[in-house]
């Protein structure tokens, strides 16, 4: 490993460890702020244009929709596991996982799948208790951009163990903001 990639992994330890503090409240605040972030530029995305790509190596909107749906399905059992002080079975989720036809999906039906799992998140954070507690933890695929000194960029994939107020903030708020900013791009190059 790199000195760039073991500072990445550092860094996101660090920030790991510093939402152990936090209220299931400000939990679900932050999660709620980035959903309606993500469906608020998901909903100016052109339907006729969802599928096209801009790149050929980059997704198109309509991809990047179908793999929010795809890993958010095992992300809401993978948080009722959690919550329920059990540790999910199996491998985590797939970093890049998609459905065997994303682009054959309807748009609004992809819309209106992820709009049922930001509900179901919503609705598991908003059961837990100010003094809910568990040592149970969930194994997820982190995937972090790092730099590295030539300039160039790579992800780096590791799986980590996360308590249940981590695992939230990844899986809902920023997997959400990084699939945001990655459909604003597209519809930058779309324009």
């Amino acid at each position: 490993m790199t000195p760039a990639q073991e500072k990445a992994q550092a860094r996101a330890r660090d920030y790991f460890s510093s939402k152990d503090t936090l209220t299931p409240v400000e939990i679900r605040d932050q999660i709620v702020a980035s959903f309606a972030s993500l469906e608020a530029t998901l909903a100016e995305v052109p339907v006729a244009r969802a599928g096209q790509r801009t790149a050929p190596a980059e997704w198109s909107a309509q991809e990047i929709l179908d793999h929010l749906v795809e890993t958010y399905r095992p992300g809401v059992d993978e948080l009722r596991c959690v919550l329920a002080g059990q540790r999910p079975p199996g491998e985590p989720i797939p970093a890049a996982l998609q459905s065997k036809a994303p682009l054959l999906r309807p748009w609004a039906w992809l819309r209106e799948e992820l709009r049922r799992a930001h509900d179901d998140v919503v609705a598991l954070i908003d059961g837990v208790s100010p003094t809910f507690t568990t040592a149970a933890r969930v194994p997820i695929v982190m995937v972090v951009n790092v730099t590295e000194p030539d300039g160039s960029g790579r992800p780096l994939h590791w799986v980590e163990d996360l308590g249940w107020k981590a695992y939230a903030l990844t899986s809902w708020r920023l997997h959400a903001i990084d699939h945001m900013k990655q459909t604003r791009k597209v519809l930058a190059a779309l324009a």
